[in-house]
């Protein structure tokens, strides 16, 4: 199994080129919801991400192998437009809640949770004592440092990002096409007639 390191630069040129829009398409989700918790535009941005990033792999396969691609290139794709759109979204992330959030985040899980423990109250005890869980992880993660939260959501970004590269490598993958004999001397004849 040799590497071509000439494919490995262009699928990374690629890689990078749609990790940058899904960096966008996950900004845009995160400010939507945190910035207005009750639209449902934040999560289905943030839903579509398989949709995206299959659309980009498929783009990439029809503009740079002319519409053929194994399940191991497009699973590599796959993963570094999520390793891109990682970085570039933690960046984003970072300066978000570095400078511009003063808490609003936190206070955004503070009142989803108060909504869920009205709602799961009627549930009974089983479900009340997930809500306190809730509670005990949303008030550790309001211990973390911009850096350390930035960082955790990255790694799980890249977590979600390997997980969903699998079935979208797998949709999207192509054999090329390989003509039988009885074709090549077919079109053999036609050539010398």
């Amino acid at each position: 199994m040799i590497i071509n390191v000439m494919d490995l630069v262009q699928l990374k040129a690629y890689a990078r080129q749609y990790g940058a829009a899904l960096a966008l398409v996950w900004t845009a989700s995160f400010l939507s919801i945190v910035l207005a918790p009750a639209s449902v535009l934040g999560s289905l941005l943030a839903l579509s991400t398989p949709i995206v990033v299959g659309w980009f792999l498929v783009r990439f396969r029809n503009d740079a192998l002319d519409g053929h691609i194994s399940f191991r290139r497009g699973y590599a794709f796959s993963c570094y437009t999520f390793f891109y759109a990682s970085l570039l979204f933690a960046a984003v992330q970072f300066v978000y809640l570095r400078f511009f959030d003063h808490g609003a985040f936190m206070a955004m899980l503070g009142a989803s949770i108060k909504t869920m423990e009205d709602v799961y109250r009627q549930e009974g005890a089983a479900a009340l004592q997930a809500v306190e869980q809730m509670k005990q992880t949303i008030g550790m993660v309001g211990q973390l440092s911009p850096l350390q939260l930035t960082f955790v959501v990255m790694m799980d970004n890249l977590f979600i990002g390997a997980l969903l590269s699998l079935p979208i490598a797998l949709a999207c993958r192509t054999k090329a096409y390989m003509p039988t004999n009885g074709q090549e001397n077919h079109g053999q004849h036609e050539h010398a007639e």
